[in-house]
């Protein structure tokens, strides 16, 4: 099922359940409260009645035949006791004085229809609620549907401390209303669902629908089409969405363009030294003199030498990096690209200065990486300068490393640019020395900065300092061997 189905099903339940279970609790304690207040009613109608004239010995001692009149040998008192009880029909519908097995010893109706000791049997039903009457004063049934279809009650009141119960038959109107009430509800909660069924549907519109907008976007992406920017979306987080997305969708495609240039100089690097390959190793067949052999080989090994540092180069920086997080004092790997820069560095008749201080550099990097960042910065100075500094201190709870010459420094129109990739000013290089140096850095959460240039230092050479998070708990210090 769909996310716009199913938000509408779901909105469409939460409003039914919310707006039935609210109209079902209000129904009913509407007609239990409805109900009580009709009880009482009914039993006070019947109590004033039995509390204002009707004597009860005097009641029991009718037999049948007492409704005659008196010329006919009837009781003299069973007259104004049936009077009183038809004056009660202003209030309920019918009403009986009963004596135990439910005889009838005076009714509001007319004589010749229920005479006395006629058994009442409308209120067989009703024992139950008479012997509570009889025990506890009053007593009422529940509603119940009459002979005519409508809504009925019956009150029992105890006459005195006798077992005598005037019964009395009331009209529940009030359940009418609340059965208007119920189809209120009903049809409420219908117009509700209908009504949550729309607004769902235009809520999950306006959410779906986007959704969708970004789905056909990524699967553009996916194959390929890229160059469409990705509509910014209304809303917090969708708008948030498409703009990821579009974030991303320029990333690749500056990845890709960075793929396409690092393809295009990869070719490019490679074809020079194929091509002196070829030029040389075709010399050294021609040639007859054994010392011109020698000569044109040692140049096939350098070019052959230099083909492998270019492809080393694009290897690692094409290679993804998996950074080592440890403790490690950053002495012993400076010295060592110390050792291997200065070796190249002598050959140029060079120097290299080495100043690290006799207190440990811990720092949160591995030694194989930071030993390649700061070979490769060492690198590029042997090659441009004839003096080169390497020293480390601690700072601001920071190992900082740094890299000087006295060179010619960095073109002002490559400064901004010098940390990208394919960006040099030497005549062979792939340009990517200084990016593997910002690369492995920032993997390791540090950072590398080009901190002083030829025109900060008198207009000679330039500066790069390396920066790694130093230690909070360092381990005992060791001396530097």
């Amino acid at each position: 099922m769909s996310i716009r189905r199913l938000f509408v099903l779901f909105s469409v339940l939460l409003v039914v359940g919310v707006s039935a279970t609210a109209g079902y609790l209000s129904w009913r304690e509407a007609s239990r409260a409805m109900e009580d207040e009709l009880d009482r009613r009914l039993t006070w109608v019947l109590g004033a009645a039995a509390e204002t004239g009707i004597q009860a010995n005097t009641v029991g001692t009718f037999q049948p035949g007492a409704e005659r009149s008196v010329a006919s040998g009837g009781n003299p008192f069973w007259a104004p006791y049936q009077n009183r009880l038809a004056r009660l029909r202003a209030y309920v519908s019918e009403a009986y004085i009963v004596q135990p097995g439910n005889k009838a010893l005076v009714s509001s109706l007319p004589a010749d229809s229920v005479p006395v000791g006629m058994v009442v049997h409308q209120l067989d039903a009703y024992g139950p609620e008479m012997d509570s009457a009889r025990t506890w004063g009053s007593a009422a049934t529940r509603a119940f549907v009459g002979t005519d279809g409508r809504w009925y009650k019956w009150g029992f009141v105890r006459l005195e401390q006798s077992p005598l119960l005037l019964a009395g038959l009331m009209r529940a109107d009030y359940l009418a209303p609340l059965e208007q009430l119920r189809d209120h509800l009903v049809l409420g909660s219908a117009l509700a669902a209908l009504l949550a069924a729309v607004l769902a549907a235009l809520l999950a519109a306006r959410i779906v629908e986007p959704v969708e907008r970004l789905s056909r976007v990524a699967l553009r992406i996916q194959r390929g089409r890229m160059r469409e920017p990705v509509a910014v979306e209304r809303g917090e987080e969708l708008g948030r969405l498409a703009r990821a997305m579009e974030r991303m969708r320029l990333g690749i495609l500056e990845r890709d363009e960075q793929l396409r240039v690092m393809l295009a100089q990869v070719a490019h690097e490679i074809r020079n030294p194929l091509g002196g390959l070829e030029l040389f190793a075709s010399a050294a067949a021609e040639a007859e003199d054994p010392a011109e052999q020698a000569r044109l080989i040692d140049r096939v090994r350098s070019e052959v030498a230099a083909l492998n540092g270019i492809i080393d180069d694009f290897l690692a920086f094409a290679r993804p990096l998996s950074p080592t997080r440890e403790a490690t004092d950053l002495r012993e790997p400076m010295q060592e690209a110390a050792e291997l820069a200065s070796a190249e560095l002598k050959k140029r008749g060079g120097t290299l200065d080495v100043a690290l201080p006799a207190e440990p550099l811990y720092a949160k990097v591995g030694p194989g990486h930071a030993k390649r960042a700061a070979l490769n910065l060492l690198r590029n100075a042997t090659q441009v300068a004839r003096n080169v500094r390497l020293a480390g201190w601690m700072q601001n709870g920071e190992v900082v490393i740094s890299v000087s010459d006295d060179g010619p420094g960095v073109p002002v129109d490559l400064r901004e640019r010098i940390f990208d990739p394919f960006v040099t000013d030497k005549e062979q290089g792939a340009g990517l020395g200084l990016a593997i140096v910002r690369k492995v850095v920032e993997a390791h959460g540090g950072r590398v900065e080009l901190t002083r240039t030829a025109e900060t230092n008198g207009g000679r050479g330039s500066e790069f300092r390396l920066y790694f998070a130093s230690l909070e708990d360092p381990p005992p210090p060791t001396s530097v061997v």
